[in-house]
């Protein structure tokens, strides 16, 4: 969700050619499978399409490609370090961190409510926004 929304947002902020956004498990456990119904039906509300993505896991070599890394949650990030073996460039952050209210997005597999996701994840991502423009280079 989180993935697509934050395209959707930079490409209202006319910034696209700017950012390359993707998104990775941090298990294999949906290795392979499409956008969950629950996301699809939040993105398909907002006119968002997310066809064709499947879900890939993150692999160590990934590290070296991006300057940034979001988990959503504690967890997320833990297994993160775990996959990459540390962060000596500090590129790992849970999305809300940037914001004045840190903390987990909530899981909607495990709380069944996608739509308090879509409010934590909009929330987080107008600062993560803010925070990569501050330090673009």
């Amino acid at each position: 969700m989180a993935e697509f929304l934050f395209k959707d947002f930079v490409k209202k902020e006319g910034k696209e050619k700017d950012f390359f956004i993707a998104s990775a498990g941090t298990s294999s456990e949906e290795l392979g499978n499409g956008v969950h119904y629950g996301t699809r039906k939040i993105l398909d509300g907002l006119g968002i399409s997310c066809s064709g993505k499947y879900a890939v896991k993150l692999k160590k070599e990934d590290y070296f490609k991006f300057d940034y890394f979001i988990g959503m949650e504690r967890s997320n990030v833990r297994d993160m370090l775990r996959i990459f073996g540390g962060d000596p460039d500090n590129k790992i952050y849970r999305l809300k961190d940037f914001s004045p209210r840190p903390g987990d997005v909530i899981d909607p597999y495990y709380y069944g409510n996608f739509e308090k996701t879509y409010e934590d994840i909009k929330y987080g991502l107008e600062f993560l926004y803010n925070h990569i423009e501050k330090n673009m280079i």
